[in-house]
């Protein structure tokens, strides 16, 4: 007897048995899908896709110090890496230096630790910034990176238009779900659209932001919940940078957008196609968007860390694989693929080619970049497609209801949400309901100890010694003085690059930068 059993997707989508066209009564393929390269851009954002060439494999790297991360960097691009993509260590990211109390035990753990203009010059010694590009996952301190990142270039007799690459800088999902934010929702909208506006003027190659559904997924949400939360954090952003007296065609088009790839093979697919067609809704029909560029959801793809398990770890292999494949089939522009490792530590250097050669594999060995979109018209895709996009505008119109992203972050919603679902899920494994191998299922009763990465108990001594070395040989009076013009710029409504990026030339610390602005922006507290 055949199982009667109700199934769902990990949103809670119902799964028919079969699915027949039946199931796309009403279906419009020049309304739904259109063509490749073609509004609503539901196949893809490029009419070639990756036949013309493949996705950007961009391995995340970043640990210790800058000059053991320049030695990964070369690794990986020795290994036919495509991309460069930057981890940074936890006070980097909250803008404490290396030598801050609040930094002890932390300093180059989770990423590279970056404290001056010294550090970001030995991250990229020997590699030419004109002929790379590089994401760099960092937030609060986003503007403070670029403008060090612009400052290398320049050394290097690279002008800043000739450089191109993405910062997170989504501050937004920081207070929904991963928590490294520093100044107040309101005052860090004004830091991003101020990067908005210097980069339309400087660095026009730039990607000025990567709205991220990637954190709020690894907190615990559903798919649906993912690309509704983010796209309702990019129409914020729009809105915010439309207040400020930017035309939407001056910025939208280097906005740029953050999956994480998950373990749900068919929804993973339909949640990127989804969400490219709603973007390209969003910003023709709530935006009035002229420009092309501006109506396509370019995103980026990471391979789902939460779904790593210490049990077992050579799984996550074949786990990552299928992630990975997902994406592609999903037609993200750039992809990296977690080490098997990294539920224990950071990834081996094994560990990182193995998850290089995952990509390459899926790319060169399995066929599925022959033809663009080679999912698209089956009855079972298709139906997941539209109800992904159906669940996911009902977020958003609630969303709206209460008065956009901002004051729903403010009212603590979307963070209830997520703890909803992270509840349900890890209810579903602890019941058996959802199987993890390895886990909660074929479990082996003895594992041997796996290779873990090493980590350098020295390194935060070294670094903070370099740290103060750096400050004793700086013309402080100049820094003294380039801090104080940015203490002016956060009081008025200047942009606050330039004096940042002065500040910074000056050798003028992240950590004392921030405190500038930590002073006159205050520090947010959540509600709850």
């Amino acid at each position: 007897m055949a199982d009667e059993t109700t199934r769902h997707t990990d949103s809670g989508i119902e799964i028919r048995p079969v699915y027949t066209a039946d199931d796309l009564a009403g279906f419009d393929p020049a309304e739904q899908l259109g063509e490749p390269g073609r509004p609503p851009y539901t196949r893809g954002v490029y009419a070639q896709m990756y036949r013309a060439r493949p996705w950007t494999m961009r391995q995340y790297s970043g640990f210790g110090t800058a000059e053991e991360t320049n030695q990964r960097f070369h690794f990986l691009l020795g290994a036919g890496q495509t991309g460069l993509s930057c981890a940074f260590d936890l006070p980097t990211q909250m803008g404490f230096d290396s030598d801050h109390p609040r930094a002890e035990g932390e300093v180059g753990k989770v990423g590279v630790a970056i404290d001056s203009l010294e550090d970001m010059e030995l991250l990229f010694a020997g590699i030419p910034l004109d002929q790379v590009t590089t994401s760099m996952t960092i937030n609060s301190t986003a503007a403070i990176l670029l403008l060090l990142y612009e400052l290398v270039a320049e050394q290097q007799g690279v002008g800043a238009d000739r450089i191109g690459g993405t910062i997170q800088n989504d501050l937004l999902k920081e207070y929904v779900a991963r928590g490294t934010y520093i100044y107040p929702p309101r005052q860090s909208m004004r830091i991003i659209t101020d990067i908005f506006a210097y980069c339309r003027d400087r660095i026009p190659r730039w990607n000025t932001i990567s709205i991220s559904g990637y954190h709020i997924r690894e907190a615990g949400s559903t798919a649906v919940q993912e690309i509704a939360f983010t796209l309702s954090n990019a129409i914020a952003y729009v809105q915010a940078a439309i207040d400020t007296g930017l035309g939407v065609d001056e910025f939208a088009p280097r906005l740029s957008f953050f999956w994480n790839g998950h373990n749900d093979f068919f929804e993973e697919v339909a949640k990127f196609r989804a969400a490219r067609r709603m973007w390209y809704r969003i910003m023709t029909e709530r935006f009035g968007a002229q420009d092309d560029r501006s109506k396509l959801l370019r995103f980026h793809t990471q391979t789902a860390g939460s779904m790593l398990t210490a049990q077992q770890p050579e799984n996550n292999i074949v786990r990552v694989a299928l992630q990975a494949m997902a994406a592609a089939l999903g037609g993200t522009q750039s992809l990296h693929t977690n080490g098997f490792d990294e539920a224990l530590g950071l990834p081996t250097e094994k560990a990182a080619k193995i998850a290089l050669r995952t990509q390459q594999i899926v790319a060169y060995e399995t066929g599925m970049t022959e033809t663009v979109d080679p999912l698209a018209g089956s009855y079972f895709v298709e139906a997941l497609t539209d109800a992904v996009e159906t669940e996911a505008r009902r977020y958003i119109d609630k969303i709206d209801a209460l008065g956009g992203s901002v004051a729903a972050i403010e009212a603590g919603y979307m963070q209830d949400e997520i703890e909803r679902a992270a509840f349900e899920w890890a209810k579903a494994v602890d019941d058996g309901e959802k199987v993890i191998v390895g886990v909660n299922r074929f479990v082996d009763p003895e594992a041997g100890e796996p290779e873990v990465f090493p980590i350098d108990p020295e390194l935060e001594r070294r670094q903070a010694e370099r740290l103060r070395a750096l400050r004793a040989r700086r013309d402080q009076a100049a820094a003294d003085a380039a801090l104080a013009e940015v203490r002016a710029a956060a009081r008025g409504t200047q942009n606050l690059l330039p004096p940042m990026k002065e500040a910074l030339r000056a050798y003028a610390t992240l950590g004392e930068v921030s405190d500038v602005l930590r002073e006159e922006f205050g520090v947010y507290q959540p509600a709850r």
